[in-house]
C-alpha cells in the first residue's frame, strides 16, 4: 500500500485526549509489504476505566494496574512509528490521543497519518457504512477481540487483504497517493503547521511581518478552512494577496460556532485587519428614535450608534449604514401609509398643507385634516417592522457551547444585547457577575443573537 506502513489501534478511558487516557496498544509495521514488527502492550492510565468502558473492551482496573505508563513505552512506539505512515481506522482519534500523551511528557509528535475509514469511501463508494463492523460484515471477517487493539488492528489488515483480492494492488496503491496527497501550504510557511493545525472550531489570524493581522477568518475546522485559503489563491485578487503576504499563522480555539462568531467580530473590531471589509468597524450607524409626544412637529431623530442606549432599543427603528439611507428608507414608508414628510422631519417646518397633501401623498396632519394623534398612530403601525426588539430577559444571561473533541466548555454572558465576556470556570462567572456593566450597542451581537435566541437548541441560561 505504502513502502512503510504501520497499522495501530488504541483503547482508552474515553473519547476526549485532552482528558481521556490510553489503556492499550497494538500495532503491526510494514515495509515494502512484509511484516517487520508487531507490538502490543497494555498502559496505565493512571486513572479509573469508566465502568462502560470497561464492559465494551474487557479491560478492567486490574488488568492496567501494573501495566507501564505511557511515558515508559513513548520511546519504543516512536521507535515502531520511525519513518512510517500510522495508519488507523478513524485516525484523527488515534492520533489525537498520541499527540495528547506525547505532549504530557514534553515530546512534538509528527506524524505522516493515513485513515483507513476514508480508504474504504475511496475503494467503496458505493457503500454509505465505513465503520470496522461493517467492514467485518461486508468482507466476511472475523475476529474473537473485538475492541481489543490487537483485535481491530487484525480486522483492519482483514479489510486490505481482501481489497487488494478485489480491486488489485494498484487501486489500494492509487486511492492511498490520493489520501496521503495532503494540500499544501506556500513555501514561506513552516511545513509543520499541517500537523499542529486542530480541526476544532475556532478563529485564525494571518500575519505579514508585523504585529498588524492581514486577515482574521474563523470556521468550525480551523484546519480545513486554513488550507482552503492556499487550495483556491487563484480564485480571487484578494487570496492571491493574501498567500504572497502571509509570514505567520495564529489560531484560536473555541467551543462551538457561535463562541467562534463572537470571537472572530471582537477581533476584527480591535485589531482592524487590512483584508477584512465586513465586519471591520468603519461604518456608523443610524437609527431613527420616535418622539413620545405625538404633537411634536419633528417625530423622528436620528440617532448615530455611540448614542444609542441598548436599554431603550425599543424606541429605535431600523438599522441604516449612513444618513442617506436612512432618509431614503423613511421617505419610502412615508409615501406608502401617506406620511406627513413635515411631521417626520423629511421637509422644513411651514404653515398650511405640505406639498405631500396637496398631492393627496399626505392625509392632512399638517392642515387640520387629520389628528396628531391619529397620524402618529398610523406612524407607530408603519414602523412596527423595523422596530428593534427590547431586552426580553430581566437581567444577564449565559449562552454555554460544549466542544467534545477539544473538550472546552465556554459560557457567554450578555445584557441589553450588549456581549459582557466569556468564562470557562465558575470561578471567572462569579468575578463577572460582580463587574459594572457598561452597556454598548452593536449591530453584528444584536443580529447575532436574535439569531440564537429564537433556536431552540441554544443552551441559555439566566444569570
Amino acid at each position: 500500500m505504502l513502502p512503510s506502513v504501520t497499522f495501530l489501534d488504541l483503547e482508552t478511558t474515553g473519547a476526549m485526549p485532552l482528558r481521556d487516557r490510553i489503556t492499550e496498544i497494538a500495532l503491526v509495521r510494514f515495509d515494502n509489504g512484509i511484516e517487520t514488527a508487531r507490538w502490543q502492550t497494555l498502559v496505565n492510565p493512571e486513572q479509573p476505566i469508566p465502568a462502560f468502558i470497561q464492559q465494551l473492551t474487557t479491560i478492567n482496573n486490574e488488568m492496567v494496574a501494573n501495566a507501564p505508563l505511557f511515558k515508559e513505552v513513548a520511546d519504543t512506539l516512536l521507535a515502531f512509528l520511525e519513518g512510517s505512515v500510522l495508519a488507523a481506522h478513524n485516525v484523527r482519534f488515534d492520533h489525537g490521543f498520541l499527540k495528547s500523551e506525547f505532549k504530557r511528557i514534553g515530546i512534538t509528535l509528527r506524524q505522516k497519518v493515513i485513515c483507513t475509514v476514508k480508504l474504504s469511501r475511496l475503494l467503496y463508494p458505493q457503500h454509505k457504512s465505513h465503520g470496522l463492523d461493517a467492514i467485518m460484515q461486508r468482507h466476511n471477517l472475523t475476529t474473537i477481540a473485538r475492541h481489543r487493539a490487537m483485535g481491530d488492528v487484525d480486522v483492519m489488515l482483514g479489510f486490505i487483504e481482501s481489497a487488494q483480492l478485489e480491486l488489485g494492488d494498484a487501486a489500494i496503491r492509487n486511492a492511498a497517493a490520493k489520501l496521503m496527497n495532503a494540500p499544501s501550504l506556500p513555501s514561506h510557511l513552516d511545513a509543520n503547521l499541517l500537523d499542529d493545525m486542530p480541526e476544532t472550531p475556532g478563529v485564525y489570524l494571518f500575519y505579514a511581518d508585523n504585529e498588524l493581522p492581514l486577515y482574521i477568518g474563523k470556521s468550525v475546522n480551523i484546519r480545513a478552512r486554513i488550507l482552503s485559503h492556499f487550495s483556491s489563491d487563484h480564485a480571487s485578487t484578494k487570496e492571491m494577496r493574501i498567500t504572497q503576504e502571509i509570514k505567520r499563522v495564529e489560531w484560536i480555539t473555541a467551543a462551538g460556532d457561535f463562541s467562534a462568531l463572537l470571537l472572530e467580530s471582537k477581533l476584527v473590531k480591535e485589531r482592524q485587519p487590512i483584508y477584512n471589509r465586513q465586519l471591520r468597524n468603519e461604518r456608523q450607524l443610524c437609527s431613527w428614535k420616535l418622539n413620545t409626544n405625538f404633537e411634536a412637529k419633528n417625530l423622528l431623530e436620528l440617532v448615530r450608534e455611540s448614542d444609542i442606549n441598548p436599554i431603550e432599543l425599543g424606541q429605535l427603528f431600523g438599522t441604516f449604514k449612513s444618513k442617506h439611507q436612512a432618509v431614503e428608507s423613511l421617505r419610502s414608508i412615508a409615501e406608502a401609509h401617506q406620511l406627513c414628510p413635515r411631521y417626520l422631519g423629511l421637509e422644513a417646518a411651514g404653515s398650511g398643507a405640505c406639498f405631500s397633501s396637496q398631492i393627496k401623498r399626505c392625509k392632512g396632519v399638517c392642515c387640520g385634516k387629520e389628528s396628531p394623534e391619529m397620524h402618529y398612530l398610523r406612524l407607530q403601525q408603519a414602523l412596527i417592522a423595523h422596530r428593534l426588539k427590547n431586552w426580553p430577559y430581566p437581567g444577564k444571561i449565559g449562552i454555554r457551547e460544549h466542544n467534545g473533541e477539544n473538550d472546552k466548555t465556554q459560557l457567554h454572558i450578555f445584557e441589553y444585547w450588549t456581549y459582557l465576556g466569556m468564562v470557562e470556570n465558575d470561578v471567572d462567572l462569579a468575578e463577572k457577575l460582580q463587574e459594572n456593566a457598561h452597556f454598548k450597542f452593536d449591530l453584528d451581537t444584536y443580529k447575532l443573537l436574535l439569531k440564537v435566541i429564537n433556536n431552540p437548541k441554544t443552551q441559555l441560561m439566566m444569570l
